[in-house]
């Protein structure tokens, strides 16, 4: 997996949700009980130190001195895509996890729900959830259905009806930390892929501002530029946040609404008594259908 640097990203937001965890209930960001079993034992082992405050704020403070707002940004991302999907409102037949990672949330679903859970991405990724899904659970969950892809090259439809997705069905699709990761030409297809959704479905989504890519407006985060855009071209794509609803609407979406920094702070983490402040790089937009 080294020679793949999009494929490792799938660590530090389960990481990071982990170490959020062992914060006290009214403190918590994100509530993920079970993102520290699904890492690697090393990575086990510092979720474990940061069970001690100094520790977690050692860390806090280190994520915030090479990104700085992007701890917070990332865990209320989380609960933000969270709370849209356990909306009582919400009524939906299937979730499509799009770049699924280590993400923990069709597990945490099938934990009270048989509601099928498709999550894609790279074969390297899918084979190392199997592999996590064996350790912590046993098996993966009948309920969820690994399904191996490759946005830049395959098409999404096509291997999520292998897998048994029914196009008819009432999906949730949720797209987290990896827009920025395809190139603009991966993520027009993937939306391309979704046009025909079936109607009452949704689509939760996540990219990074276009100017930061550009290089036009670095917002304070010039080391994060360096590493993912300078030595790197990990970051490839990136979205204006006043286009996004003519650009969902291209493609047969109608965009509900669009959370950043403002929201993230008054709604989550002030109720936290938290000093933290959230990215003006990374936005999350919820679309219907």
């Amino acid at each position: 997996m080294s020679g793949n640097p999009a494929a490792q990203t799938a660590l530090g937001p389960m990481v990071l949700a982990a170490i959020e965890h062992n914060e006290s209930p009214g403190r918590r960001l994100v509530d993920d009980d079970l993102a520290e079993s699904f890492l690697p034992a090393r990575w086990r082992w510092l979720v474990r130190s940061a069970r001690a405050g100094a520790v977690r704020r050692a860390l806090t403070g280190a994520s915030e001195r090479s990104g700085p707002g992007l701890w917070a940004s990332i865990a209320c991302r989380k609960r933000f895509i969270d709370e849209r999907l356990s909306d009582p409102l919400n009524d939906v037949d299937t979730v499509v996890v799009l770049g699924a990672g280590l993400d923990t949330r069709a597990c945490r679903i099938a934990r009270h729900s048989d509601m099928p859970v498709f999550e894609v991405d790279q074969h390297v990724n899918t084979e190392r959830k199997a592999a996590v899904l064996e350790r912590v659970l046993g098996a993966t969950p009948p309920s969820v259905r690994l399904v191996p892809l490759d946005f830049e090259t395959e098409a999404l439809m096509p291997a999520l009806q292998a897998a048994g997705y029914r196009r008819g069905d009432r999906t949730f699709f949720i797209w987290e930390g990896v827009t920025q990761y395809l190139g603009p030409e991966a993520v027009r297809s993937t939306l391309d892929q979704l046009r025909d959704a079936a109607p009452g479905s949704r689509l939760v989504f996540t990219y990074i501002r276009q100017d930061f890519v550009d290089g036009t407006d670095l917002h304070g985060a010039e080391a994060l530029y360096r590493r993912f855009r300078q030595r790197r071209q990990v970051w490839q794509s990136g979205l204006v946040r006043e286009d996004v609803g003519e650009l969902l609407d291209e493609y047969g979406w109608r965009l509900v609404e669009q959370a950043g920094p403002s929201y993230f702070r008054d709604t989550y983490i002030r109720p936290t008594g938290r000093t933290l402040s959230a990215s003006p790089l990374e936005w999350t937009a919820l679309a219907e259908r």
